[in-house]
C-alpha cells in the first residue's frame, strides 16, 4: 500500500470514528437516521453515505495535494533552468492540473463507495462529466504550451524574420482550428453521456443526409469563411507582422483569426477585416516576399541648382544614417514644368518603418540643404512685366 492509499484509509477511519463518537446514525438502524420518517429513512442510508462522503472527500484532497506537490516541483525546477517549456507549463497548466488531478482521483475511488445504484450511478456520470471538461481545458491549455514553445523558438524581432513569420502564422492558424475542434469535440462527448442524448443522435441518423443539406445552406457563408482562415494559413498570402495597405489605409498584420484579421494601423487604430477580403480583392504588401523596400522622396526645385552637389549631399546623409541599408540609392530628375524641376532621391531599407523615417529624414535635410547653400534654386515664379510703372518713377 502507498502513501496516498494509507492517506484515504485514515481519513475514512477517522470520518467514521467521528460519525460513531457523535452518534450521527444509528447501528440498531440499518437503513440510516432513527429519527427520519420511515419512507426517507429507506431512500437515504446515511451512514453508507457519509462513508461514501468521506471517501469522495479525501479523494479529492489527496488528488490535490498531488497536484500541488508536483507543480511546486515543476516550479522550483522551472527557475533553476533557462528552457522555456517548463515555464510555459507551469504557466498555462498549473489551474487545469489542479482540477484534474482531484476529479482523477475520485473517479478512481467510486469502486469503494457504498451507495445505492441510483445515487451511485449520478454520482460516477457527474465525476465522468467533469473528468471530461477538465480533460478537454487542459488539452486547450496544452495547445497553449506548444504554440509558446514554437514562437519562442522562432521570434519575429530579428531583421531577417520571413520564415518566423510564416511559421507563427500557420501556428496562431492551427491553434484557432485545434481549439474549435477540442470545443467541439468536448461538448459533443459530454452530451453523449445522457441516454436522452444518444437516443436523439440515433433517431436522427436516418435524417442526416437532410439535416447536413440544411445546415449548409444555412452556415454558408460561416462555413466559407472558416475555410478561407484555413486557406490563408496554408497558402499565406500574409503572416503575421506583414506590411501591407488595405482599404487605403497602411499598417500590419496583428492577429489573424479563422474569421478575421486585425490590421495596425500606423496611427495605432485597429482595422478588423474578415478573411474573405484578402482572397477576393487585391491588396498590396509590402514584405510578402523580403521586409526589405525602396523609398523615394520628390523634391521640386528650380533650374539652376546644381544636380551632383545635390546628389552628393544625399550620400553623406545615407551613410551617416543608421536607417539605410547600405544597398541601393540614387538621385534622378523624373520630371520637369514651366518653372521647376522633379528630383526623387531613391533609398532602401530594411523594413517599410525604417524606409518611412529615413525618406522623411532625407526630405528634411536636402530640403534644408538647398534652402542653406542654394536658396535661389528654391521653386519660384518668373513674370515678365510691360508698360509697369514703379512708384518711384511716380515720385520722380
Amino acid at each position: 500500500m502507498n502513501s496516498a492509499q494509507e492517506t484515504v484509509v485514515r481519513l475514512i477511519a477517522i470520518l467514521d470514528s467521528l460519525v460513531h463518537s457523535w452518534a450521527v446514525y444509528a447501528p440498531s438502524n440499518e437503513a440510516g437516521w432513527t429519527s427520519l420518517p420511515q419512507r426517507l429513512a429507506h431512500w437515504i442510508p446515511t451512514r453508507d453515505t457519509a462513508y461514501s462522503l468521506g471517501v469522495l472527500v479525501a479523494g479529492l484532497l489527496v488528488g490535490w495535494f498531488i497536484a500541488t506537490l508536483v507543480l511546486r516541483a515543476i516550479s522550483r525546477w522551472a527557475r533553476r533552468t533557462d528552457t522555456i517549456i517548463d515555464d510555459a507549463v507551469v504557466r498555462h497548466m498549473r489551474v487545469p492540473l489542479q482540477r484534474l488531478v482531484p476529479v482523477l482521483a475520485m473517479t478512481l475511488l467510486l469502486p469503494l463507495l457504498s451507495l445505492p445504484q441510483q445515487f451511485k450511478d449520478a454520482t460516477q456520470h457527474a465525476l465522468l462529466v467533469l473528468v471530461i471538461v477538465v480533460t478537454g481545458w487542459t488539452a486547450f491549455r496544452a495547445v497553449r504550451v506548444i504554440e509558446e514553445l514554437l514562437v519562442h523558438r522562432h521570434r519575429i524581432d530579428t531583421a531577417d524574420n520571413l520564415s518566423a513569420r510564416a511559421l507563427q502564422t500557420q501556428v496562431g492558424a492551427f491553434r484557432n482550428i485545434a481549439g474549435f475542434v477540442i470545443i467541439v469535440l468536448t461538448l459533443a462527448f459530454v452530451l453523449l453521456t445522457f441516454e436522452r442524448v444518444r437516443e436523439l443522435g440515433a433517431g436522427l441518423l436516418a435524417s442526416a443526409g437532410i439535416a447536413g443539406i440544411v445546415l449548409g445552406f444555412a452556415a454558408q457563408r460561416g462555413i466559407a469563411t472558416v475555410l478561407a482562415g484555413i486557406q490563408i494559413a496554408i497558402s499565406q498570402p500574409i503572416r503575421v507582422d506583414d506590411v501591407v495597405i488595405i482599404e487605403g489605409e497602411w499598417g500590419r498584420i496583428e492577429e489573424i483569426n479563422l474569421t478575421y484579421v486585425v490590421v495596425r494601423i500606423w496611427d495605432l487604430r485597429r482595422l478588423i477585416v474578415p478573411v474573405t477580403h484578402f482572397l477576393d480583392r487585391p491588396f498590396q504588401n509590402w514584405t510578402r516576399v523580403s521586409a526589405e523596400i525602396l523609398g523615394t522622396v520628390e523634391l521640386r526645385v528650380d533650374f539652376s541648382v546644381p544636380i551632383d552637389e545635390v546628389r552628393a549631399e544625399l550620400k553623406r546623409l545615407l551613410d551617416e544614417s543608421k536607417l539605410w541599408d547600405g544597398k541601393v540609392w540614387g538621385l534622378q530628375v523624373t520630371d520637369s514644368s514651366e518653372t521647376t524641376m522633379t528630383l526623387r532621391p531613391l533609398m532602401s531599407a530594411r523594413n517599410a518603418s525604417d524606409a518611412w523615417d529615413l525618406r522623411c529624414h532625407v526630405r528634411e535635410k536636402l530640403i534644408e540643404y538647398v534652402r542653406t547653400r542654394y536658396p535661389a534654386a528654391l521653386p519660384r515664379v518668373r513674370a515678365e512685366v510691360h508698360g509697369a510703372t514703379f512708384a518711384s518713377e511716380r515720385q520722380e
